[in-house]
């Protein structure tokens, strides 16, 4: 019999399931705790059991959203390899993730629209992103230790290695058909790559 730990694992795992794909049909502001429950397939007492209100749902999926490519890159920082093969699997693991939430994308933006007015929102998306450009920053400084990168503002190049990804996946919500992934994560990194490796003489 599960404990009443994995019961509300389980259910609040549910919950979110079925508010990923409510907000993504209908948009933050179109979405219902009605319908979310309906989705669920719980009671809508049930449902504010668990989350009291829309904002606490969004706050909840937007964490989730972001905790395994948060995980990956923390793994990748104390891994092995050099650090432009570190940097370069970070990268490739960000594309990974956007493809597996293709079918949410929009939202991921809509959440980027709700920051300007909602703190928490806002609060959470510059957590990630600080710690996630960080990590860039930190491996980019290993690389020009060992004498891969040249002496640059490791700072300003990871904000632009975000930002390459990023772009990228804000182009393909307007224009899908347009983005080719696989081309465009190559094309990507050696943008990035042909910017901070060292040339020798």
């Amino acid at each position: 019999m599960p404990s009443s730990e994995d019961l509300e694992q389980r259910r609040r795992s549910q919950i979110l399931d079925a508010a990923e794909k409510i907000f993504a049909l209908r948009g933050f502001h179109g979405a219902r705790m009605d319908d979310i429950a309906s989705e669920s397939g719980l009671s809508k007492g049930a449902l504010y059991w668990y989350y009291r209100s829309k904002e606490e749902l969004i706050h909840a999926l937007l964490q989730r959203i972001f905790a395994m490519p948060m995980r990956t890159a923390e793994h990748l920082l104390e891994g092995e390899g050099s650090a432009a093969e570190r940097i370069q699997s970070i990268m490739q693991a960000s594309v990974q993730e956007i493809r597996r939430f293709e079918h949410i994308l929009p939202l991921g933006y809509e959440f980027f629209a709700l920051a300007a007015r909602d703190q928490a929102v806002r609060r959470v998306l510059l957590a990630y992103y600080r710690r996630y450009q960080q990590i860039l920053t930190d491996l980019l400084r290993q690389g020009i230790q060992a004498g891969e990168f040249k002496p640059l503002e490791p700072e300003e190049f990871s904000l632009a290695a975000i930002s390459l990804i990023e772009g990228i996946a804000l182009f393909w919500i307007i224009d899908p058909r347009g983005v080719d992934w696989d081309r465009m994560e190559q094309v990507a990194w050696n943008l990035f790559y042909e910017g901070v490796r060292r040339r020798e003489g």
